[in-house]
């Protein structure tokens, strides 16, 4: 199969200048947390460049903040990792934990024994400060999707059939996080987007695409890893089955739907100027408006660029 993942896109990625103090800052915030990322190995881990995500998916954000973002970004992937072995075929056992995990975003206190909860409850009290009602409870609701979703995911591990592409994109939209990433964009600007072009159908279907062209690159940089565990939930399986084709034909369908989605931001994100006229926005909205939508642009070329290089999709 191709390993290259490779997409065409009209902008380039930029690395914040504050790359070195993010390592620094993550290894100590790891080290705090250490139990968090137990079942994997110190020097794995250093090849999967955390700090390098976060330097190049935020690249204005400040030197400290640059450091929550590559703690968050962490603590996704160990986060996840967690259900690639045994728990990861225990729905019951897993919406327990991510119902704890819910909590604290509502004023639980995490339980001192669970290393997972105890990192989670400090990335969340690191996120809020300094942000506004409106956007603490958009937030929320968006870390509630991505905890939620694992309970289904491991369901449909059990099951052990493929689903369809509509169910495949939704149980996608939920477990890849994006919405909390893309949150994540206005809480390291220190600024709000407006709610009329927040939810203006332009600025959400480039929040779409910029969620959903990384899953579809990811499913086909991590297809190795996963088909041998059994996980159902990869386009590359649904779009081999849809054509009756080899993994090979699948892996460039899947890329292909990708470029045609990156073309599709291009164009859109084009005519924001034109919904910024529409709604009369102020100068001011207009700026914090821009900034989200340079954000989404900087996250995408800046993923695409750290997973062709990273170690985590290496196979053995």
């Amino acid at each position: 199969m191709s390993d290259e993942t490779t997409l065409e896109l009209p902008f380039a990625h930029r690395r914040s200048p504050h790359h070195a103090q993010a390592v620094e800052h993550h290894r100590d915030w790891l080290h705090r947390h250490r139990d968090l990322a137990a079942g994997t190995a110190d020097q794995a881990y250093a090849h999967w460049e955390i700090a390098e995500l976060a330097a190049l998916s935020y690249p204005d954000a400040s030197a400290a903040d640059l450091g929550l973002a590559a703690d968050l970004l962490g603590f996704y992937f160990l986060f996840d990792d967690q259900f690639d072995g045994p728990l990861g075929r225990r729905p019951e056992q897993i919406a327990r934990l991510c119902d704890r995990l819910g909590g604290i975003l509502h004023g639980a206190r995490p339980d001192g024994t669970s290393p997972v909860e105890r990192a989670f409850a400090d990335l969340w009290r690191r996120s809020q400060q300094g942000m506004p009602a409106r956007w603490r409870a958009r937030t929320a609701y968006d870390w509630e999707w991505y905890f939620a979703s694992h309970a289904a995911e491991a369901a449909g591990r059990n099951s052990g059939l493929l689903p369809d592409r509509q169910g495949y994109l939704m149980l996608r939209r939920g477990t890849a996080a994006m919405e909390t990433v893309f949150d994540m964009i206005e809480r390291l600007g220190r600024f709000e987007v407006p709610q009329a072009v927040l939810h203006h159908p332009v600025l959400r279907q480039l929040r779409q695409l910029a969620a959903d062209i990384p899953s579809f690159t990811n499913d086909v940089r991590s297809f190795p890893l996963e088909a041998p565990r059994g996980d159902v939930c990869n386009l590359v399986l649904i779009a081999q089955r849809e054509r009756g084709c080899s993994v090979e034909e699948a892996c460039a369908v899947v890329l292909d739907e990708a470029q045609l989605m990156a073309d599709r931001f291009v164009k859109l994100a084009a005519e924001l100027p034109d919904a910024y006229t529409w709604l009369e926005l102020t100068p001011e909205e207009r700026t914090a408006a821009q900034r989200y939508a340079d954000g989404l642009a900087h996250w995408l070329a800046g993923y695409l660029h750290w997973e062709r290089h990273t170690g985590r999709y290496h196979t053995p």
